[in-house]
C-alpha cells in the first residue's frame, strides 16, 4: 500500500507542477487564475483536512490508550521500561529543541507572505490576548470528553486518554474486553486512516498546482530551501544521537553503524520506520543487544521516540507560521513544543501521522490549519529522512538501555564486518 501511495503521490506532484506551470505561464490574468485555485483547486485539499479532522480525536484516543494499557500501571513498568521511558523523553525533547532551533535560525518561510484564508484568519496577532501559564493549565483538563472530542480538543483528548489508559491497565484481566474493544478501534481508525490518506494525491496535486500558478517557479527555491534546513536538521540530530550514545555505551558503540545502513535505507526508501523493524532487530541482535531488550524497547520506540517526526513537527509548525507571517512569543512556542511532545506518541503506525499531529498543533496555535496544504507539496520527501532518523534513534535507545542493563556485549570490528559479510 506505501509503494503505491507514494508512487500516486509523485504522480500527483508531477501532474501539479506541469499543471501549474502551464497556468501560471498561459493566464495572464491573475484574478482568473486566483478565482479557479479558491473555487476549484481549494476543494481537495479542502476536503483533505476535514477528513484529516474527522478521524483526528478517535485516532489519538484509541492508540493512545492502547499504548498505555498495554505498559500497565507504574509498579508494573519495571526497571527496563522507567529507563527506556527516560531516554524516550530525553530524546524527544532534545529533538523538539532542535528542530524549534534551528526553524528560528534559518526562517525557511520568510518571505512567502502568504494571505491567512478568510475562515481560519484568526492567527496569533498583537490584539490577541497574552497566552499565560494559567490559561495553559485550566485548557488541560476536560469538563467533559464528549465536548473536548466534539471540538478535537486535543490537549484535553491527551488528558483523558492518559488517565483511562492507566486505569486500564491497572486493572489487569477485569478491563480485558474493554482493552480488546479499544484496541479494535484502534485497528479500525488505522484502516480508515489508510482509506483517508488515499486522497493525499488529490491534495497534493491541487496544493502543488495552486501554489505554482500563483506564484511561479520561483517557490520551488524557498521549497528547496526548506527541505535542505530540514536535512541539516536532522543531520545534527544524528550527530547528537551518535554522541550521546557514544558517551553513554562507550567507545565501540558507532560500530553499530554499518549493521545499520540497510535498516536505515530500507526506512528512507519506504517512508516509514515499521517496515525496517526486522532488519533493526537483527541488526542489534548481532550487535549485542539482548532479544529480550531489544524487543522491547525497539516496538516500543515506534509508539514513543520518534526522533525525526519531532524534529519535523516542529519545523512544519513554524514553517507554516513564517508563510502567514505570524510570530508566536517563545513562551508560546515551548508550550506548542510540549504539546507535540504529547501529542505523537502513540500513532507511529498512522500513514503521514506528522500530517494529523500539526494539525492538532495549528489548531492549537491558532494559526490556519489550512496551512497543512504548503507542506503537502515535500511532505514525502521529508518523510523519508525522517523516517531513516526514527531507526538510528531507536536502535540508539535499546544499546543504551542494554548497556544501562549491563547486558550490552559488543562485538570487535571483525566480528561485525564478518556479520556483514555473510
Amino acid at each position: 500500500m506505501a509503494k503505491r501511495l507514494t508512487f500516486w503521490i509523485v504522480v500527483a506532484l508531477i501532474a501539479g507542477l506541469i499543471i501549474g506551470a502551464i497556468m501560471n505561464l498561459t493566464i495572464h490574468d491573475k484574478s482568473w487564475i486566483d478565482y479557479l485555485v479558491e473555487n476549484y483547486l481549494s476543494l481537495l485539499t479542502v476536503i483533505f483536512l476535514k477528513l484529516i479532522k474527522m478521524i483526528l480525536s478517535p485516532l489519538v484516543f484509541a492508540t493512545l490508550v492502547t499504548g498505555i494499557a498495554h505498559m500497565g500501571d507504574g509498579k508494573e513498568l519495571g526497571r527496563i521500561g522507567l529507563r527506556t521511558m527516560c531516554w524516550f523523553i530525553g530524546a524527544s525533547l532534545v529533538s523538539l529543541a532542535l528542530g524549534l532551533l534551528l526553524v528560528n535560525i534559518l526562517r525557511p518561510g520568510d518571505g512567502l507572505n502568504f494571505v491567512p484564508p478568510a475562515a481560519s484568519a484568526n492567527p496569533v496577532a498583537s490584539s490577541a490576548p497574552v497566552f499565560s501559564l494559567k490559561d495553559f493549565i485550566n485548557h488541560l483538563v476536560p469538563q467533559s470528553v464528549v465536548d473536548a472530542m466534539a471540538h478535537n480538543e486535543i490537549l484535553q483528548i491527551v488528558i483523558f486518554s492518559v488517565f483511562f489508559g492507566l486505569g486500564l491497565g491497572s486493572q489487569g484481566k477485569k478491563a480485558r474486553p474493554i482493552l480488546r474493544g479499544i484496541e479494535s478501534l484502534s485497528h479500525v481508525m488505522l484502516k480508515v486512516t489508510n482509506y483517508v490518506m488515499w486522497f493525499a494525491p488529490f491534495a497534493v496535486f491541487a496544493a502543488v498546482t495552486s501554489v505554482i500558478a500563483q506564484r511561479g517557479f520561483g517557490i520551488i527555491l524557498t521549497y528547496g530551501y526548506f527541505i535542505g534546513s530540514f536535512y541539516l536538521g536532522l543531520a545534527v540530530l544524528w550527530g547528537v544521537i551518535l554522541l550521546a550514545t557514544r558517551l553513554v555505551v562507550g567507545k565501540g558503540a558507532l560500530n553499530i553503524i554499518p549493521l545499520l545502513k540497510a535498516p536505515a535505507l530500507i526506512a528512507f526508501t519506504t517512508s516509514s520506520s515499521e517496515a525496517s523493524l526486522p532488519p533493526t532487530l537483527e541488526a542489534l541482535e548481532n550487535f549485542g543487544v539482548p532479544p529480550r531488550i531489544a524487543g522491547f524497547v525497539l516496538p516500543l520506540g515506534y509508539s514513543f521516540n520518534l526522533d525525526g517526526t519531532m524534529v519535523y513537527c516542529t519545523f512544519a509548525t513554524m514553517f507554516i507560521a513564517q508563510s502567514y507571517n505570524i510570530h508566536p512569543p517563545m513562551g508560546q512556542q515551548i508550550i506548542m513544543l510540549l504539546l507535540l511532545m504529547i501529542t505523537s506518541k502513540g500513532i507511529a503506525g498512522v500513514p503521514r501521522a506528522s500530517l494529523i499531529v500539526i494539525a492538532s498543533a495549528l489548531s492549537f496555535m491558532q494559526i490556519p490549519e489550512a496551512g497543512i496544504s504548503l507542506i503537502l507539496a515535500v511532505d514525502h520527501f521529508l518523510d523519508m529522512g525522517r523516517s531513516a532518523t526514527n531507526v538510528i534513534g531507536n536502535a540508539a535507545a535499546s544499546m543504551v538501555v542494554a548497556n544501562w542493563e549491563g547486558e550490552l556485549k559488543i562485538p570487535s570490528k571483525e566480528e561485525i564486518a564478518k556479520i556483514g559479510a555473510e
